[in-house]
């Protein structure tokens, strides 16, 4: 054989060795147009560019079940809003069935990558309905999510801290999956939504087609009230403001607000994997994400600029406190050598 032949045959293998040396992950996220669903996509592409893994993604997940997934080492890497872990640990809300002992060491399985703002819950309404805001919800039949999961706990908690209302016996709630979202919008079988929203929000700017939509601030009142306050401590929610001015929509949505401030709680959570990742792959992951911030996350869509996406002060990650996850050491490692400083109660 030649040594030309020799030299082809000797790289071939190399770069055989060097793709099957690059992991094979798997990960699930919500619908591919919110932001959880894009940031994973996004991770699957930044690994994917450095070398690190090839993420297989599956979207429009129920992320209740996605985060049990990962915690049981059958999923690893999903989107996770943090009051589902928080559920998880307790053994409570869509995770009764599990318990609290089994859950608590479920939970005890689940690190953190990176955090970022999943969403903001709000009100809103075709102008057509004639639903002049919060106090147009009683007697009124409410989409308010799926049927299981952190999106419906949210509202349902919104609905009441903004007006006294529990479902039932002040308002009709009806609970349809993700997939099902925009039709279900359009079609006339809600009054209203309580839904989550990213600014501006694909749901709303796709169900504008059935014409033209109101978006219902907080009342700054109540915004500002004790009993805000207490959801605000509920772990993966916090409290969120921004300019009406900043919230990116155009002709056909109205935003409804006594002062040109948009305001609501804010669903803040993470891409999370099981603590037994090891430490290179968690740390390749999170350092692969760290670099491609600007040039992949934030060119995915126009409101993942302002989703929080590298952020680490605990005000708006709402990591530490009840919260029960801690960065995986690896993260910690990728983010302390790009310069991050996290605090050591989320270490």
């Amino acid at each position: 054989m030649s040594r030309t032949m020799i030299a082809g045959l000797a790289t071939a293998l190399c770069m055989a060795a060097s793709a099957q040396a690059q992991s094979i992950l798997t990960a699930e996220t919500a619908a591919p147009n919110t932001t959880p669903g894009i940031s994973i996509i996004a991770l699957s592409e930044a690994a994917a560019k450095e070398g690190v893994a090839d993420i297989q993604v599956t979207s429009g997940q129920t992320l209740t079940n996605s985060v049990q997934n990962v915690a049981e080492g059958k999923t690893d890497i999903a989107a996770a809003p943090f009051i589902l872990p928080f559920f998880l640990s307790r053994g409570v809300g869509p995770y009764a069935s599990v318990g609290a002992e089994k859950g608590a060491e479920l939970a005890g399985n689940l690190a953190v990558l990176y955090t970022y703002r999943i969403s903001v819950q709000g009100l809103y309404a075709y102008d057509s309905s004639n639903i002049a805001g919060w106090s147009g919800v009683e007697g009124k039949t409410i989409y308010n999510g799926p049927p299981r999961g952190a999106a419906l706990s949210n509202a349902r908690l919104l609905i009441k801290t903004s007006t006294g209302l529990e479902e039932g016996s002040g308002y009709t709630g009806i609970q349809v999956n993700w997939g099902q979202a925009v039709k279900t919008i359009q079609d006339g079988s809600a009054d209203a939504f309580v839904l989550p929203m990213s600014f501006p929000d694909p749901r709303v700017s796709a169900a504008l087609a059935s014409g033209n939509m109101t978006i219902f601030s907080m009342a700054k009142d109540v915004f500002e009230g004790d009993a805000f306050q207490k959801v605000a401590g509920i772990p993966g929610t916090v409290r969120f403001s921004m300019p009406v001015a900043d919230m990116g929509y155009g002709d056909g949505v109205t935003i409804a607000s006594e002062d040109e401030t948009f305001r609501g709680p804010g669903t803040v959570g993470a891409d999370i994997v099981n603590a037994s990742m090891d430490f290179d792959t968690a740390k390749a992951l999170t350092a692969a994400f760290i670099a491609n911030i600007e040039g992949i996350y934030h060119a995915k869509a126009p409101f993942m600029s302002v989703s929080w996406h590298g952020e680490t002060d605990i005000a708006v990650t709402d990591m530490c406190g009840p919260n029960p996850l801690k960065y995986h050491p690896g993260a910690v490692a990728a983010w302390e050598e790009a310069g991050y400083a996290l605090p050591d109660c989320a270490k």
